[in-house]
């Protein structure tokens, strides 16, 4: 069984994965979407969302605690998907996943994320021209939901996606329109899989432990996705594959702090008040600290002033 670290942009960057595959044992990590439009883009642009491609070795890009990285491309056009892929690929990315998820209505506006789904010939041929860019021994994966307005399309966008030759399906088990609005259709991702060969991971309301049994067993699938759920219990992948239990309170603290520190010295600083307090809103859902911790540092503005009631 794996248990992989979904991508969540603006919250999932390369300082939460830093942290969170220290403790949470997980066995892969996909990165926010890269937009690609019309270009080949910089090797700097790929830096900047992904750096761990810095230090990529022979065995691809990890995080420090060793957890493979891949970087994930968003975009509608074949041909410039394809040429980024094979570039981020030469830089070191652990294969490439494609997003076909994203229900932003900016992002859809501008023909990319979920509203692919509406015609499955989108996704096979941009499966299909990324495959046939990248080595043959490359990982390509693709992330979809169960469709846009409706599920009609579900399991003709997953054959597509195989058809053209993809590794691994990563299935949100929700339409665009659904949002994230529960309860997440578990069972359509067992339909799905019963209909494609390709090996499909299951994703969508999986909070704990309880959740990924559920949800394996509905879905069929052994492995999972993780993302809302692994910042609310930040070890959900050590709690997953181990039963272990849940991180403590002080360990999250510390985690927090971590964070503090990582935060306010990096390139994202001036984000730090609202992602912090975006993190706690999470958190809260399972530790009755944090709950108290939001409210104390709810009106605070400054980073300084947040690590120090963080510090308290």
């Amino acid at each position: 069984m794996r248990v992989v670290l979904a991508p969540m942009e603006g919250v999932l960057d390369h300082l939460m994965r830093e942290l969170l595959t220290q403790v949470g044992s997980y066995d892969l990590c996909v990165t926010e979407f890269i937009r690609i439009v019309d270009q080949v883009i910089s090797d700097n642009a790929f830096y900047r969302f992904c750096p761990e491609l810095k230090e990529a070795g022979a065995y691809g890009c990890t995080t420090k605690a060793g957890t493979p990285v891949r970087v994930q491309l968003l975009g509608q056009h074949p041909e410039y998907m394809a040429e980024n892929a094979a570039k981020v690929v030469e830089l070191g990315s652990n294969g490439i996943d494609v997003n076909f998820g994203c229900p932003s209505k900016m992002v859809n506006k501008n023909q990319g994320g979920a509203v692919l789904l509406k015609d499955p010939e989108n996704l096979y041929q941009i499966i299909k021209a990324i495959k046939e860019a990248v080595p043959s021994d490359t990982i390509v994966s693709a992330k979809i939901r169960l469709g846009y307005e409706d599920k009609s399309l579900a399991i003709e966008n997953a054959q597509a996606v195989e058809a053209a030759g993809a590794n691994e399906l990563t299935v949100h088990a929700r339409t665009k329109v659904e949002g994230y609005k529960p309860p997440a259709h578990w069972h359509w991702i067992a339909k799905i899989k019963n209909e494609i060969s390709i090996p499909v991971i299951a994703n969508g309301d999986i909070w704990n432990l309880e959740d990924a049994i559920k949800c394996r067993e509905i879905s069929g699938c052994t492995d999972v996705m993780v993302g809302r759920g692994a910042l609310t219990i930040p070890n959900l992948g050590n709690v997953i594959k181990q039963e272990s239990g849940v991180m403590p309170w002080l360990d999250v603290q510390a985690l927090l702090l971590a964070y503090t520190e990582f935060e306010t010295r990096g390139d994202k600083s001036k984000y730090f008040p609202n992602r912090i307090k975006q993190w706690l809103k999470y958190l809260k859902n399972h530790y009755q600290e944090a709950d108290t911790l939001f409210g104390e540092i709810r009106v605070l503005k400054t980073a300084a002033d947040i690590s120090a009631a963080l510090q308290q």
